[in-house]
């Protein structure tokens, strides 16, 4: 038994309110009090990850959470004090959801503006108010972010973990794209594996389904402009996967010989933006959703470092250097993983990551 700095009374008091609750769930082949940490070697069963799950549920109401790790050949189950967590206060909430409307709006109106101003010079008639085209550009670039986020914190609500409500960031609309994204602060460690894969992935997926939604929809107003030789300045060339929903949506026919570049309506430019947020967050690195479903998948630290190592890789060569410096920076922390580190992540959930890594591949295009 190890050390604690705990009195008798308050160790044999927590050891024993637990106790009974472990036993019921897990079989187990040794108990002690490890520095004033119940800790139990434990024995899984064929429905473990269901009895851990139910566990959480059981010592929370006495305000104490559980972890298992692999140790060795043998599975510790350690329990500790529940962290507290502060109510949310959805003022707050609200307060920056108004406040990035309104840098967005800005930055759309710019963008609506300076498009009007493109297309005149290139003797395209294009009709567009840049009230209306900021309106849609603060819509679809917020649906965007708003479905992720809420992608979150529906899985959240499902793995019964406290969550808060999105976060929107504002930014200043005379620099990038008037807001720094949004987020949700989980309040909770993921109870499982599968919990942890559902919150990582669930954002990315919602939020690329609404991307090609928004991107189809802002393409077929964008108006497309043909040269012969490549422009110097303005204009976005088409690639890939865009070409693929602008033949979809625009029914371009290309000449050969000549260069065809999109002059993105707002809305359009809000799938953009999309695309690189998609691809952003399913980098397989830190507290990324790519780093939570990695976590997921792999539990060894050489093959999440292997994971890493080949995203700075590809961002060199595709030279998305503020990407990369977001991946070193994140590279720096090591991910906790799920409070149940031991049962494994379900069948479904590994196809799913085929479809992530169909879904990164996809952005990847668009360089």
């Amino acid at each position: 038994m190890g050390e604690s700095s705990s009195s008798p009374s308050q160790v044999n008091s927590l050891f024993d309110r637990v106790h009974p609750l472990i036993v019921a769930e897990f079989d187990v082949e040794e108990s002690l009090m490890e520095y004033g940490t119940p800790t139990f070697y434990v024995r899984l069963r064929d429905d473990s990850k269901q009895a851990f799950t139910r566990l959480v549920e059981k010592l929370a109401l006495v305000g104490a959470t559980p972890a298992l790790r692999e140790v060795g050949d043998r599975n510790v189950l350690k329990v500790m004090p529940k962290p507290e967590t502060k109510p949310s206060r959805p003022i707050i909430n609200v307060g920056l959801l108004i406040a990035t409307i309104i840098t967005v709006f800005i930055t759309g109106y710019i963008w609506s503006d300076q498009l009007l101003a493109d297309a005149r010079s290139s003797s395209l008639d294009f009709g567009l108010n840049p009230w209306l085209g900021a309106a849609s550009f603060t819509l679809a670039l917020l649906g965007i972010l708003g479905v992720h986020e809420m992608a979150h914190k529906f899985a959240a609500d499902h793995h019964k973990m406290e969550a808060t409500m999105p976060y929107f960031i504002p930014a200043p609309p005379f620099f990038g794209i008037g807001t720094f994204g949004a987020v949700i602060v989980q309040k909770e460690t993921a109870p499982n594996k599968d919990a942890l894969f559902d919150i990582g992935a669930s954002g990315p997926i919602a939020g690329f389904l609404v991307t090609v939604l928004v991107s189809a929809i802002g393409l077929a107003m964008s108006p497309v402009k043909a040269s012969i030789a490549p422009l110097q300045n303005g204009g976005l060339p088409i690639s890939p996967l865009f070409l693929l929903l602008m033949e979809a949506v625009v029914k371009v026919d290309p000449v050969p010989g000549m260069h065809y570049y999109i002059l993105l309506h707002p809305v359009a430019w809000a799938g953009w933006i999309g695309v690189i947020l998609t691809l952003l967050n399913l980098l397989p690195t830190g507290m990324l959703d790519g780093g939570h479903t990695l976590r997921s998948l792999v539990n060894k630290d050489f093959t999440r470092l292997v994971f890493t190592s080949v995203s700075i890789l590809l961002l060199l060569i595709v030279g998305q250097y503020l990407m990369l410096a977001l991946v070193l920076f994140l590279s720096i922390y090591r991910h906790p993983g799920p409070l149940d580190d031991v049962s494994k992540l379900s069948v479904s959930r590994k196809l799913t990551a085929v479809l992530l890594l169909v879904i990164f591949a996809l952005c990847l295009f668009i360089f």
